[in-house]
This record gives C-alpha cells, sequence and structure tokens, in this order.
C-alpha cells in the first residue's frame, strides 16, 4: 500500500529524536521516513500494519521498524472515547542509521548493533516474554541527556539483539513502491477498508471509493500492494480477530462474526492461512505464553 512520507523532527541539542506520546492519534497515518523508529506501548493496543504485516498490537509490546519501512498504529475504540478511562503511553524513537558516523556500524564490536538494524528493515516485534526490562531502558532514552542518552539506545539495541525470540513482521521479498502521484487514493482504500472490515465491500464499491472502474482496480490494487484486496481485507479482519482471541471475551464463532465473516468455515481457514495455526490454538498459545 501506499504510504506517505512522513518529515521526523528533532531538536538542535539532540542528534535523535526521543518523545512520549499519550496520544493514540499521533501520527495516525500509514507512513514511511528514512529514520529507524523504535516503539514501546507501555499502554496503548489495537491493530499494527507493518510492510505487508497486520496484527494486533498490546500493553508492553515493544517493535523496531527499519527506515523507510511504511508502519501504521491503528489504537483501539475506547482510546477515543471521551467518556473512557483508558489512556496510551507510548514511547517512540527515532534515529538515522547513520546518525553515529558512517563507519560506527562496521567496527567490528558493532557488529550485533548493525545485524539488528539489517532485520529492522523486515520489521522486528520483540515477543513479549523476552522483553525482561528493554521499555524501562527505552523510557530512560527520553528524559537522558549527553552521551548518556546515545549509550542507551546501543544498550537498547543490544539487549534487543540479544533477545532469543523475535518476529519479523513483513514477508520474504516484500517491497514498497513510492509513486506520490497516487497517494491520496491509496490513503482512499486504506481508510475506508479499515473503517469497514465488518461489512462486506463489494468490487464495485471499492472501486468508486478510489474513483477507478472495477476492472482497473484489481490491476491497480495488486502491482501495488502484492495480493488481491480480497486478501488483503481478510488480513484486517483476522488481525481483529487476533485481538478478540487475545482479549478472550467472546468465543471462536462471536469472533468470526465480530471480524466481519459470514462463514465459519471460512474464517477458520483464512486464519490458518494467515497465521499458520487455528483460532483456537493461537488463542491457547497466547494465553499460555503470557500467564
Amino acid at each position: 500500500m501506499k504510504p506517505q512520507l512522513l518529515k521526523v523532527s528533532k531538536d538542535l541539542v539532540n542528534s535523535f529524536s526521543a518523545r512520549q506520546d499519550t496520544m493514540p492519534d499521533v501520527n495516525n497515518r500509514w507512513h514511511y521516513h528514512p529514520e529507524v523508529e523504535l516503539v514501546y506501548f507501555k499502554k496503548g493496543q489495537g491493530t499494527q500494519f507493518i510492510g505487508d504485516s497486520i496484527s494486533p498490537f498490546l500493553t508492553g509490546d515493544i517493535v523496531l521498524v527499519g527506515a523507510n519501512l511504511p508502519h501504521y498504529w491503528q489504537f483501539d475504540d475506547s482510546f477515543f472515547n471521551k467518556h473512557s478511562d483508558v489512556t496510551a503511553d507510548v514511547s517512540v524513537i527515532h534515529f538515522s542509521e547513520n546518525f553515529w558516523g558512517d563507519n560506527f556500524l562496521n567496527l567490528p564490536e558493532n557488529k550485533p548493533i548493525k545485524t539488528i538494524l539489517e532485520k529492522s528493515k523486515s520489521g522486528l516485534q520483540i515477543c513479549r516474554h523476552t522483553m525482561g526490562d528493554i521499555g524501562c531502558q527505552i523510557e530512560k532514552i527520553i528524559s537522558a541527556e549527553g552521551p548518556r542518552k546515545i549509550i542507551l539506545l546501543m544498550e537498547v539495541l543490544m539487549a534487543i539483539g540479544d533477545c532469543k525470540e523475535s518476529n519479523l513482521l513483513t514477508s520474504i521479498g516484500f517491497r514498497h513502491n513510492f509513486q506520490e502521484s497516487e497517494k491520496d487514493r491509496i490513503n482512499a482504500i486504506y481508510n475506508y477498508s479499515i473503517a469497514n472490515f465488518k461489512n462486506h465491500i463489494t468490487l464495485e464499491e471499492i472501486a468508486a471509493v478510489a474513483n477507478i472502474s472495477p476492472n482497473s482496480f484489481c490491476k491497480f490494487f495488486k502491482s501495488r500492494s502484492r495480493k488481491t484486496y480480497s486478501q488483503f481485507i481478510n488480513e484486517i479482519r483476522i488481525g481483529n480477530a487476533c485481538k478478540l482471541l487475545i482479549d478472550n471475551k467472546l468465543n471462536i464463532k462471536e469472533v468470526c462474526y465480530e471480524s466481519g465473516f459470514n462463514n465459519f468455515s471460512s474464517f477458520h481457514k483464512y486464519f490458518k492461512e494467515v497465521k499458520g495455526k487455528t483460532p483456537l490454538s493461537y488463542q491457547k498459545s497466547f494465553l499460555r505464553n503470557n500467564k
């Protein structure tokens, strides 16, 4: 999908950006930037879109997003409810790969950091039960000053590299194709799909959103996203189903229908294709690993 180029602001005092966000709609759009992004969700949950990966994010998650990799975090509706006491607390670090100098990462001692930055180009999610105190270290970067700020970032990257388990998020061979002239059309498709995935979206309907003919839409979408629109919308639905399974408040059939599937067999089939396991196995695995 076509993201927007986002200019990351930084001050004149620091060589990289480190901030705390308490509003769930900060950078609430499909975007990319040349800086690497490190995110720690101390409080927050919703659906994350990174490259061609769609999955839930939860409180405690840590994600490392490589340079120019498109991404977007959509917080759950409860975070936007004026009458809700649910709040967000997110630490966000942006840094250029070479901000510490062109030769720094080529030093033999820094091979572990260089390796983890290479992995980040596919998006890297730290497994929850191996995170340890990385989240606390990320928070310290925001308030640190002077050389300590850079040292803490290095320590966090080394700690991520030491994690025994982490997940690469995008599929092998994922490529993003940017054409500035198409960004409004792609964003319209993307936003409409996220808002309406629980409903049946016809080809004519989504083609009208894109302002092109149904036949042209199929070719257009697949050439930009490397998947059919049906695959894309089903992945959004599966991402929502994962959140509901993790919440463990609905039974499997209720999860199916609440995620926009009208047929339980189809839901079961698509879930296994996307996640590699059945909905029940996914739920049991998550609950077992997060007791």
